[in-house]
């Protein structure tokens, strides 16, 4: 048994090593050549990552965690503790586990096997689940049920485990002034795209009857899903034996280099409480659909028409939100995309009819789209290239944690009134907005980001760029 035992260890860390290709050798390159290398394949990655995100977003369109899903459970159950389930699962499932993923991440120099030949296990492969689950939802509910939250929950919690690489793969292939530009562009013909793949959503769920409608959405989702990975599977990653170099020094001080980035980095604590408070708002988001049908039994179609309407704002804030990061920063666009937010929850307060939910939904994919591009990117700019992947691990779990409180929240307010939740969520994103504006200074206007390993004796520092930023620096 101990024998075993030892060999089952020895195989599954031999195969873990072939799929991170640990031991392929890292070529020689100086920094001014891996730069060269970056940008002869500029076009190239820019082009196979394009068609990544826009496969991506269109199989997104026929499992939206905001219309379609719910729908499919509520023709299982009336459980509004699993509605919230879904809602937990889909705001906080991709946030909460990168922190853990981090270190893991940094210690590997290559990031493409991660969220390739690791990914495909851990994202791509569970959606599959999800036909079958519809295939067998009316012979028996608490399978599919079974089924359902089983493959949702490993495809996004395996997509969050992988995040850290992927970001850090996106930050080594394209430079920091045409980052948002890439995002924004792949995401507005991405969600675009899904826009249609919405209104074809709502056909195949008005046209056939149920489960066979979920079989058919459901499958389309999966294909998408796997055909976007493919294309992701092309991107030539710039790599050299200095990124080894880097990950070598990242081992064993995972904990250390955390608890140092929360205690001094105080511009980065500060924006991690605004991201907080706008995921806070999102408490009501997985209530929209269902507070419709409950107050004017929407159609089926219906629902599907609003995912269009929240497609078509995503559309808009993700290609918003790229042309105005690459001029003004990410902050700025975080910043409306709070400001939207807020707004959505407050109309859906006041929404006297179903019509009202079109703007609602437009302007809550708007503030989505803006989290999508600028919340994805902006914790990059916080951090030297080395501890790129800690920062986004601690910025997007710390926002995980807010994200799996959020929806209990709006569980506990929906079974008072689907008005006062949607109000409640307004507030928050005013406050989130406040926080942001004003207490939070755009890193891209800091010469040297916060090192949590400084170099010689002594604390570590982050450096202000003027003299304005000195003082505000002072008052922490």
């Amino acid at each position: 048994m101990t024998d075993f035992s030892f060999r089952s260890r020895l195989w599954t860390r031999t195969l873990l090593r072939r799929l991170l290709e640990v031991d392929r050798p890292l070529p020689a390159l100086s920094q001014e050549e891996l730069d060269a290398q970056a940008r002869r394949n500029y076009r190239w990655n820019f082009t196979v990552n394009l068609l990544d995100g826009v496969t991506f977003w269109f199989g997104l369109s026929f499992a939206s965690a905001t219309t379609i899903l719910p729908l499919f459970i509520s023709k299982l159950t009336d459980s509004a503790l699993l509605i919230a389930l879904l809602a937990v699962l889909s705001q906080a499932g991709w946030y909460l586990p990168q922190l853990f993923a981090a270190s893991f991440t940094e210690r590997l120099p290559r990031k493409k096997p991660i969220v390739i030949n690791l990914g495909f296990f851990t994202e791509r492969i569970p959606v599959w689940l999800l036909p079958l689950a519809a295939w067998i939802g009316l012979k028996n509910p608490g399978l599919a049920l079974g089924l359902f939250f089983l493959g949702y929950a490993w495809h996004v919690l395996g997509a969050g485990f992988i995040a850290p690489a992927w970001t850090d793969l996106l930050a080594r292939c394209f430079p920091v002034e045409r980052r948002g530009r890439f995002f924004g562009t792949t995401a507005f013909i991405g969600t675009g795209l899904g826009a249609l793949g919405a209104v074809a959503s709502g056909w195949l769920l008005e046209v056939f009857p149920f489960p066979i409608n979920f079989v058919y959405v459901f499958l389309v989702a999966a294909f998408a899903f796997t055909l976007s990975w493919g294309f992701l599977a092309l991107t030539r990653e710039p790599v050299s034996q200095e990124h080894a170099a880097v990950a070598a020094r990242s081992r064993g001080r995972s904990q250390g280099k955390i608890r140092a980035i929360l205690r001094g980095d105080h511009n980065f604590r500060r924006f991690l409480g605004a991201r907080a408070l706008a995921s806070l708002a999102l408490m009501g988001a997985g209530f929209l659909t269902v507070a419709a049908l409950h107050r004017w039994q929407v159609s089926d179609r219906t629902v599907g028409t609003y995912t269009a309407a929240l497609l078509v704002g995503q559309t808009v804030g993700n290609l918003g939100a790229g042309f105005v990061a690459d001029r003004f920063g990410h902050k700025l666009s975080m910043e409306i995309g709070m400001l939207a937010l807020a707004g959505a929850f407050v109309l859906a307060w006041l929404a006297p009819s179903p019509l009202f939910y079109y703007p609602v939904f437009f302007l809550l994919g708007a503030g989505t789209g803006i989290r999508i591009v600028s919340g994805v990117l902006i914790p990059l700019e916080f951090a030297a290239p080395a501890h790129r992947p800690t920062y986004v691990g601690i910025a997007n779990t710390v926002n995980g944690v807010a994200s799996a409180v959020s929806p209990l929240l709006g569980g506990l307010l929906a079974t008072v009134s689907y008005p006062g939740l949607f109000l409640v969520s307004g507030l928050f994103g005013a406050v989130a907005f406040g926080v942001m504006h004003w207490l939070v200074t755009d890193p891209r206007h800091m010469t040297h980001p916060f090192d949590p390993d400084p170099p010689g004796p002594g604390p570590a520092r982050e450096e202000p760029a003027s003299p304005a930023h000195a003082a505000m620096r002072q008052g922490d």
